[in-house]
């Protein structure tokens, strides 16, 4: 796990790249875990937890390369910031209308609840980093 400088409000990000395997899920939420207790939001980890699998399970099914980079930040007091990078610039993410027989489907309708806003960015090319999925999840307690 390589760790970034700290943010201006303290709080320090952690950024992984993991092979682009289901097993990464787990990694990720445990990473996720340890971030969060570190940032006193225990909380916050099956929500985090939930959205880090829906992001990576996404890429797992449909980028390219062999690995994803996630992100997992805590950028202000009410806001965690979760991230996964792939090289997959032309899939983007859509929301679709599962069937109740459908296997799959729901995970971005599940990141689009919980999440208080979720978006894409293009990062260009196709290096190993060209397409960021994200989500910021609101941990203000009672409000």
């Amino acid at each position: 796990m390589t760790r970034t400088a700290a943010l201006p409000r303290g709080y320090q990000g952690f950024h992984v790249r993991l092979t682009r395997v289901p097993e990464a899920a787990r990694e990720a939420r445990v990473m996720a875990r340890v971030a969060l207790a570190q940032w006193g939001l225990d909380g916050a980890a099956d929500t985090v937890g939930l959205l880090l699998s829906e992001l990576i399970g996404n890429a797992i099914r449909h980028a390219t390369g062999p690995d994803v980079r996630v992100t997992i930040d805590h950028p202000t007091d009410h806001h965690v910031y979760v991230a996964v990078t792939d090289c997959a610039p032309s899939r983007l993410p859509q929301m679709r209308q599962a069937s109740p027989e459908d296997l799959g489907g729901r995970g971005l309708r599940l990141v689009d609840l919980y999440a208080a806003r979720w978006g894409v960015d293009l990062i260009g090319g196709c290096s190993p980093d060209a397409k960021r999925v994200w989500a910021e999840l609101d941990v203000r307690a009672g409000e």
